[in-house]
């Protein structure tokens, strides 16, 4: 849970009104190192809103491994994954995560009897 935007702005003016980082934090029961890093923001950006979060895949890009699957349609998922680098049990959860379904036909060739 981070600090509200009012609240930082407090902050960061205190020190800049003749006060210590050490007295900021004890009045208004902040870390130091929170104190310090919005101090720094402030100075740098001029902005002291929460950074976006930015959240990426880990081992597995969800685009490249849409792609792998529609290019080789036959591939085993042990296979699926010594192309990506991670474990057979990631990959068997990847496609369930993005919608992807891996069911395979059949190809059923009956013989035909030739009749003479």
């Amino acid at each position: 849970m981070s600090y509200s935007t009012d609240l930082r702005e407090r902050v960061v003016k205190y020190p800049f009104a003749g006060h210590t980082i050490k007295e900021t934090c004890e009045v208004f029961g902040v870390g130091n190192y929170a104190v310090s890093k919005w101090v720094k923001q402030y100075k740098e950006t001029g902005n002291l809103s929460n950074k976006s979060l930015n959240r990426g895949f880990k081992k597995i890009d969800p685009e490249k491994l849409k792609t792998y699957i529609l290019e080789h349609p036959d591939a085993y998922q042990r296979e699926i994954a010594e192309v990506f680098g991670c474990s057979a049990e990631a990959i068997r959860k990847a496609p369930k995560r993005l919608g992807i379904t891996r069911k395979k036909r059949r190809c059923v060739t009956m013989n035909k009897k030739k009749n003479k």
